[in-house]
């Protein structure tokens, strides 16, 4: 899920025909979110065409690949639409417990998938679109990409298998990208392993008529890559995140949130204060909750696997709704657009870890 949403409200369960377009070319199944305007946010419905289709593909012989792009310049898939989530709850409806369980198995299912799944990550990458993208074989970002899992803004937590590929971040990059929800690019996403391949987006189409005319191996995976060596990179100069990376592990290994910001803002190194202090800032703008329980959750994801990450976000999930911040952060970011959310507690000082602790209690890290 993510901050960026769309405002349309829940439509029917089956996704209209123009939501997800479906399409065979060369052998190659072509999957591509079709909301633009609202920025390809996925809903219930979408999730269900997606899933079904890609059961399909599965056992067609036919098929060799899979490719997942976003309609328009602007997004991939900029998360859940979390407006509907939202009406759900407050209606006492269970779409968005339906949502989770069958967002996060098709997050599953692509992370599983038989074939070579190649996500085309241009524009937004928010959230629930981190969830489709980051189990796909080849992961493609462009020089718009902006890729993040910001839920902390409204209150909630990096989910959709951020337990499992943030913790596995080298150092504590992916500590810093779930409990702060900072925006990166793409030489950022290939040097924290969130992407593995750049592409200009003036190539794109050349992309589409190299892959339509693409004769097939044995092995489509070792002819998708072939393909890319053609036309992409796997490394850009300048990731930001490696000038940075002792400070942000340093800071972002200490032992609580709190001590995160404190030591933070003692930063008077000159070329470190803008950025600790500007990291400061942000970390205070966000739920103090939400950010509390993304670190736990992230440590705890170190050492589970991939199906216990998601068991454990599911178990979160099941509590989230009524006892953390999301419903507040949903209000003033989303609905009354007032921008100054309540959050419960209001600062990091009061917050105590036996409530952290509590969002924990009765998980089975057995996964069963």
């Amino acid at each position: 899920m993510t901050a960026q949403v769309s405002s349309q409200t829940t439509r029917d369960l089956d996704a209209t025909s123009d939501e997800v377009l479906v399409e065979v070319r060369n052998h190659i199944g072509h999957l591509t979110l079709n909301r633009p305007a609202g920025l390809n946010a996925i809903t219930l419905s979408m999730v269900r065409t997606l899933q079904r289709q890609l059961n399909a593909w599965a056992q067609d012989p036919l098929i060799h690949a899979v490719v997942l792009r976003g309609a328009g310049e602007k997004a991939f898939c900029a998360g859940g639409d979390i407006r509907s989530l939202y009406d759900s709850y407050q209606g006492g409806d269970t779409l968005h417990e339906d949502f989770f369980v069958e967002e996060y198995a098709l997050d599953l299912t692509i992370h599983h998938y038989r074939k070579p799944v190649l996500a085309l990550m241009d524009g937004f990458v928010l959230g629930g679109g981190m969830g489709l993208v980051q189990g796909a074989d080849l992961r493609v970002v462009t020089e718009r990409s902006r890729l993040a899992m910001p839920e902390v803004a409204i209150g909630y937590f990096p989910d959709v298998g951020g337990s499992y590929f943030l913790s596995r971040i080298p150092g504590e990059l992916g500590t810093y990208l779930g409990v702060s929800g900072v925006q990166i690019r793409a030489a950022d996403a290939l040097y924290c392993g969130l992407a593995d391949w750049h592409l200009d987006s003036g190539k794109l189409d050349l992309l589409h008529q190299r892959l339509d005319r693409l004769h097939w191996s044995d092995s489509p995976l070792k002819d998708l890559q072939g393909l890319l060596a053609k036309l992409a990179v796997q490394s850009l100069p300048d990731a930001p995140l490696q000038a940075l990376r002792p400070a942000i592990d340093h800071f972002f290994a200490l032992p609580d949130v709190a001590s995160i910001v404190e030591q933070l803002r003692s930063v008077t190194v000159a070329d470190s204060h803008e950025w600790a202090t500007t990291t400061a800032d942000l970390l205070d703008s966000r739920s103090p909750l939400a950010m509390a329980v993304t670190l736990e959750m992230l440590r705890r994801g170190r050492h589970l696997s991939l199906e216990q990450c998601f068991a454990l976000e599911l178990h979160l999930d099941r509590q989230w709704f009524e006892h953390g911040d999301l419903m507040e952060g949903v209000r003033a970011l989303i609905i009354d657009k007032d921008k100054t959310p309540r959050w419960n507690p209001p600062t990091l000082a009061a917050l105590e870890a036996q409530r952290v602790a509590s969002f924990f209690s009765g998980f089975d890290d057995s996964g069963s």
